[in-house]
């Protein structure tokens, strides 16, 4: 049947470290991926309808979901982590009080 040589296992000449990686790289990475998308959607200024359609096409459509919202989903903010972006006129955005007295 056998020789002595040969044995019967799963993962044959590859060993348990590329087993464990391809492991993480297949079903960890993605899931951290889709954790952060959800937490992008929800800090984005959705309707709750919106903000639960755009949570069920991320997690129900595993590869195309997460592109789609980045590329349709995203609501383009004048702020990133508080600071105005390169764009960003300080003078446009004044509050009305100051553009009435000042034409």
């Amino acid at each position: 049947m056998l020789d002595n040589k040969e044995t019967l296992s799963m993962s044959g000449n590859r060993g348990c470290i590329f087993n464990s990686i391809m492991f993480l790289v297949i079903v960890f990475v993605p899931v951290v991926g889709h954790i952060i998308e959800t937490i992008m959607v929800l800090e984005d200024d959705h309707s709750l309808a919106g903000t639960a359609l755009w949570l069920a096409v991320i997690w129900l459509i595993p590869f195309l979901g997460p592109l789609l919202y980045l590329l349709f989903g995203q609501h383009r903010r004048r702020f990133m982590f508080g600071q105005p972006g390169y764009g960003y006129n300080q003078y446009q955005y004044q509050p009305m009080q100051y553009q009435q007295r000042y034409p």
